[in-house]
């Protein structure tokens, strides 16, 4: 049988390695995508850390190598992007043709590959704030590929985004892409907010809690500091008062994650959209990549490139 190079885990984000598995045998429906470029994400260093060893390779971008039996989706030769359940590191993997989103010439994979998590993760947020008919935001975490993609969408809307990071430098790219303000501090950014997005955890967010407006919605995302989140609702009550609480998961869309990716695979291809790459290394160094992310090195999204043969 056939195999392919694909990167295998025991379960520790440190013990990642190039290895080979059986080629992708498509079922009814699916296509066969070359992949190119593919991005890393928190949650999938989290689940490495957990024990887990699939579900790995959400996002990714190549060449359809082998279109659908049934006449669906691409063709063969189409460049695509498509955000998987998982096991899209490798050189190639088995899509749903439905899955496949075509890239307009110009579109690089590599800037293709950071749009389908971090994206649609912005996208949602920014249809939150609209909901809540924000004006005024706090992004806490802000330096992220969810952050740069976040800042860029949110401006384009009429938000004002003041954008948290752990120092300027990590926040000048944000600045250029349509941030409000940049700080260094949840102190430091002021408060009455419509809506604060907390990502970092720790007493981040109860900073950010009291930060908002009477009435508004703190949206928490996560905990990048590695630090479960402290609230202080003896300040909240001295401070804005009544603020609501909710948490939030970019895969309770799912229904709508083609449609979504097409709209920001057509932002970015005008020139709308910009995507982040803080990182890009060919998939060899996928180990020493996923460190970087994990100890928060990387600004914007990481990407990995499958080029070149792998040792034996």
């Amino acid at each position: 049988m056939d195999e392919i190079d694909v990167v295998t885990t025991t379960g520790d984000a440190a013990l990642v390695e190039l290895g080979r598995r059986p080629a992708p045998a498509p079922e009814a429906g699916q296509a066969v995508v070359s992949i190119e470029a593919f991005s890393v994400n928190r949650g999938e260093i989290l689940l490495l850390e957990g024990g887990r060893t699939d579900g790995y390779g959400k996002d990714v971008a190549g060449c359809v190598v082998q279109a659908a039996a049934d006449g669906t989706g691409p063709p063969r030769g189409s460049s695509v992007v498509a955000h998987l359940d998982g096991g899209g590191w490798a050189r190639s993997v088995a899509v749903d043709a439905s899955r496949l989103v075509r890239l307009p010439e110009g579109l690089a994979p590599t800037a293709a590959a950071a749009l389908p998590l971090s994206g649609l993760t912005a996208l949602r947020l920014v249809r939150i704030a609209r909901s809540e008919g924000a004006r005024r935001v706090l992004l806490t975490g802000a330096s992220g590929g969810v952050g740069h993609l976040f800042a860029e969408l949110a401006a384009a809307d009429g938000i004002a985004v003041t954008a948290v990071t752990r120092s300027s430098e990590r926040g000048a790219r944000l600045r250029e892409l349509g941030a409000d303000r940049v700080v260094t501090s949840v102190d430091d950014a002021g408060d009455g907010f419509d809506v604060a997005f907390e990502s970092v955890g720790g007493e981040t967010t109860g900073h950010a809690l009291t930060a908002l407006r009477t009435g508004g919605l703190l949206v928490w995302l996560g905990q990048a500091s590695r630090r479960p989140a402290t609230l202080d609702f003896f300040a909240v009550a001295n401070g804005p008062g009544d603020v609501r609480l909710r948490s939030f998961a970019y895969w309770s869309d799912a229904a709508h994650d083609v449609e979504d990716l097409v709209t920001l695979v057509g932002l970015a291809a005008a020139g709308r959209l910009h995507p982040e790459i803080g990182m890009k290394a060919p998939w060899t160094d996928t180990a020493r990549v996923l460190a970087a992310v994990r100890d928060r090195e990387v600004i914007g999204n990481a990407v990995l490139t499958v080029t070149g043969q792998v040792p034996a």
